[in-house]
């Protein structure tokens, strides 16, 4: 688990069970803070977005944003996964990220795009909160504690990204799906989480016969258990010890760089 999510977000039990359709205006300050970004901002800001935002229920497969189209909405996953994703000639899709509460969904935007060559949708199912793209370079240009929170992000981000290209070539599929499992478990809460052979083999660029066998393997151990298009992890220090290096990486990076921002801090880079 990322340690610097609250207990609750483990545990599966969240503050606020805001559903879809209620006003912008009603959005709570617990709802924020079950993405760390937005858990981390100060009060202005969190206001603003609370007035402005709203609470999305995503579906399996819902589009985020399309390659080389305008990106106008920005989604801080709540217990939400989304997958970023690189389209070959051919038709053949890798994954080349993955989003959950711990980021969000626009970092072109950050970088001062408005569009990015990759594919973006919800690739396990839940909330989150969405923001105009407009709303999102307003507050990352004027807020210094926001765009502190966001540059940290976009830091780890690459850092996994890095980690993520030498996982996908040295591991073994058995241990890249045990990290895969692990770092999905931590993002969304759930008891199972619904995901697909076929899916799964996507997400790591390998083939479907190579993701069953080690799903099988974890399964065997009693370390997960896969029923009827859903998983359920049963032992996590199995799973852990399963898994390559990288989940602790993955760990490491963002629970260093998701901390609270300070006032301090925020006064330094004024």
């Amino acid at each position: 688990m990322l340690s610097c999510v609250p207990k609750t977000w483990r545990e599966g039990t969240f503050p606020v069970k805001t559903q879809e359709g209620v006003a912008p205006s009603s959005l709570a300050a617990q709802t924020l803070e079950q993405n760390v970004i937005l858990h981390g901002l100060e009060a202005s800001v969190a206001a603003q977005i609370r007035e402005r935002g709203r609470l999305v229920r995503l579906v399996v497969q819902e589009r985020i944003y399309q390659p080389e189209k305008p990106i106008r909405q920005v989604y801080f996953p709540l217990d939400s996964v989304l997958s970023i994703v690189t389209v070959m000639k051919d038709g053949h899709q890798i994954e080349v990220g993955t989003i959950g509460r711990e980021g969000m969904s626009a970092l072109p935007l950050l970088m001062g795009a408005s569009s990015t060559a990759n594919d973006c949708y919800c690739q396990v199912p839940g909330r989150a909160i969405a923001i105009e793209a407009k709303l999102f370079r307003e507050l990352s240009a004027t807020n210094h504690g926001f765009r502190q929170l966001l540059d940290r992000y976009f830091q780890a981000y690459v850092n996994m990204l890095g980690q993520l290209a030498a996982c996908n070539r040295l591991h073994t599929v058995y241990e890249r799906c045990a990290r895969w499992l692990l770092m999905t478990d931590d993002r969304v809460g759930l008891t199972d989480i619904p995901l697909t052979h076929e899916y799964l083999a996507m997400m790591l660029g390998t083939n479907r016969s190579g993701v069953t066998i080690a799903a099988a393997t974890l399964r065997n151990a009693g370390f997960i258990r896969y029923k009827n298009g859903k998983i359920t992890v049963l032992d996590r220090p199995g799973l852990e010890d399963a898994s390559c290096e990288c989940y602790e990486v993955a760990r490491a990076q963002f629970a260093g760089l998701l901390r609270p921002i300070k006032s301090e801090e925020i006064e330094s880079a004024s």
